[in-house]
C-alpha cells in the first residue's frame, strides 16, 4: 500500500526518522466466502450460498491466539461479505480485545439502522467500503440494483455513529472517467480516507483483466490523486489518501515530486526506498475461509499450507517455498523489464501475481507497470509483456477449481 497524503506530507515537514518495519505481517482474513453479491471483479469468486469447509470459531480462536503470539499488528476481516459470518461480532470483540487494530473489509449493502450499533459497539478502527463508480456503474459492477443506494447509506450510517469509514474504488477502463466524479463524492460525504486500488489479476479480476486501465488512463488517475490530495494539503483540510496493488505508483510520484518540487526529490526518494514498495509474502498475508494460507489476497491460486494442521506462524517462516523465499529475498529474482528497473528498490518489483497469471512465472515482468522505459531507466528496447484474454479452457479449469 502506498500512503499517498503520509509522503507528500513529508514535502512540507520533512521527517528524518526511519519508517518503522512491522514486527509480524498485516493479516487479511476472509473469513467467509459467501457473498449477497457477484461483482465483476471479485478476487475471491464468491457467490451467496454457503462453501463448506470453512473454520470454526474455536479454530479462529486459536488462529488468533497464535497471530497475536507472533505480533501481527492488523487484522483486516474480509469476505465474501464479513457481515455474513454467523459469529462476525464475536469474533471482532475478541479481536479488539486482543489488542489488535482491527478492520472491516465490506461491500456496506448489509450496514443497516439494524445493525450500525452493533458494529458500532465493537470498536473497529476504520469500516472499508466499495465503490466501483457512480449509481449506475457501480450498480452493475455489482450485479444488483440498489447496491450503491445502500453502501452510500452505509457509509453515512459509519459516520453518523463515529467510525472512521473509508471508500475503496478499484480503477478499470469501465470506471475510469468516473473518478473525478468519484473524488468530488469524498469531499460531498466528508470521508475520511480513500482507497485507489488498481485491478489485479485474481478471481474474477482475472477472468475480466482486459478491463483494466491502459497505462495512459492510470496515469492521469494519479495525476488528479496527486493534485486532490496536494491542494488539501495547502489548505489544511487533508484526506487519507492511499493506493494499492500497484507499487509502481511510488515512482511515479517520485517522478512527479522531481518535476514539481525537484529540490525535495532526493529525500522523497530515501523515504519510497525505506517504505520498499510491494511487500505480498512479507509484511502483508492472506488466511482464506478454508484456512489456507497465502503472500496475499490475490494468491488464492497458491497456498503455503493450512492453519488447521499447521500454525500461520510456522507457516510463514518457512522458506522452502520457492515463491515464498523468493518473496523474501532482498532484492527479488525479477526478470525482463522489472530486472532492468532502476527502482527495484522504490516497487519491490511490483504486484508478482499479475506476472504469474499471464506468464505462470512469478518473477516476469509486471504487465500492470505503467512506467516507460525512460522513466524506469531502461536503456534498451524491451518489448512489453501484454495483457492477453482470459481463455475459455481457463474458464473452465477456474471453474472445477473453485466448485
Amino acid at each position: 500500500m502506498f500512503r499517498v497524503t503520509q509522503m507528500m506530507q513529508e514535502l512540507i515537514t520533512p521527517s528524518r526518522v526511519p519508517l518503522r518495519k512491522p514486527k509480524g505481517p498485516v493479516v487479511i482474513w476472509n473469513l467467509i466466502r459467501r457473498c449477497n453479491l457477484t461483482c465483476k471483479h471479485c478476487y475471491s469468486i464468491s457467490a451467496d450460498k454457503n462453501f463448506p469447509g470453512e473454520l470454526s470459531l474455536e479454530q479462529i480462536d486459536t488462529v488468533m491466539d497464535d497471530l497475536k503470539a507472533f505480533h501481527v499488528p492488523v487484522l483486516i476481516l474480509s469476505g465474501g461479505e464479513p457481515l455474513l459470518h454467523p459469529h462476525i461480532y464475536t469474533i471482532a470483540k475478541r479481536a479488539k480485545a486482543m489488542g489488535f487494530y482491527v478492520g472491516l473489509s465490506t461491500n456496506g449493502t448489509l450496514i443497516t439502522q439494524a445493525n450500525i450499533n452493533a458494529i458500532a459497539e465493537i470498536g473497529f478502527n476504520y469500516v472499508g467500503i466499495s465503490i466501483d463508480g457512480l449509481e449506475t456503474t457501480h450498480d452493475k459492477f455489482r450485479r444488483q440494483t440498489g447496491a450503491f443506494a445502500a453502501s452510500m447509506q452505509a457509509i453515512a450510517l459509519c459516520q453518523q455513529h463515529g467510525i472512521k469509514v473509508g471508500l475503496r474504488f478499484t480503477l478499470t477502463q469501465d470506471n475510469a472517467k468516473e473518478f473525478p466524479a468519484i473524488l468530488q463524492l469524498m469531499q460531498c460525504y466528508n470521508i475520511d480516507k480513500f482507497y485507489l486500488s488498481h485491478l489485479n489479476y485474481s478471481g474474477r479480476g482475472n477472468r475480466n483483466r482486459q478491463d483494466d486501465a491502459n497505462y495512459q488512463m492510470t496515469r492521469q488517475s494519479l495525476d488528479l490523486l496527486f493534485h486532490t490530495c496536494w491542494q488539501q494539503l495547502q489548505t489544511n483540510q487533508p484526506k487519507e489518501y492511499v493506493t494499492g496493488n500497484n507499487d509502481a505508483d511510488g515512482v511515479y510520484f517520485y517522478h512527479w515530486v522531481s518535476q514539481h518540487y525537484p529540490d525535495k526529490a532526493d529525500h522523497i526518494k530515501q523515504r519510497l526506498q525505506q517504505w520498499g514498495g510491494n511487500s505480498s509474502g512479507v509484511n502483508i498475508a492472506n488466511i482464506d475461509n478454508l484456512g489456507e494460507v497465502h503472500p496475499d489476497t490475490f494468491w488464492w491460486d497458491y497456498p503455503l499450507g493450512n492453519v488447521k494442521q499447521r500454525p500461520f506462524s510456522k507457516i510463514w517462516q518457512d522458506h522452502s517455498d520457492p515463491l515464498m523465499a523468493g518473496l523474501k529475498q532482498s532484492p527479488r529474482p525479477l526478470q525482463g523489464r522489472c530486472h532492468a528497473c532502476q527502482y527495484q528498490a522504490i516497487c519491490g518489483g511490483n504486484t508478482r501475481v499479475r506476472a504469474y497469471q499471464l506468464t505462470n512465472n512469478a518473477w516476469a515482468e509486471d504487465p500492470g507497470c505503467y512506467l516507460t522505459d525512460n522513466e524506469i531507466g531502461v536503456s534498451y528496447a524491451q518489448t512489453r509483456l501484454k495483457v492477453t484474454p482470459y481463455s475459455k479452457q481457463q474458464k473452465k479449469t477456474e471453474k472445477t477449481q473453485h466448485a
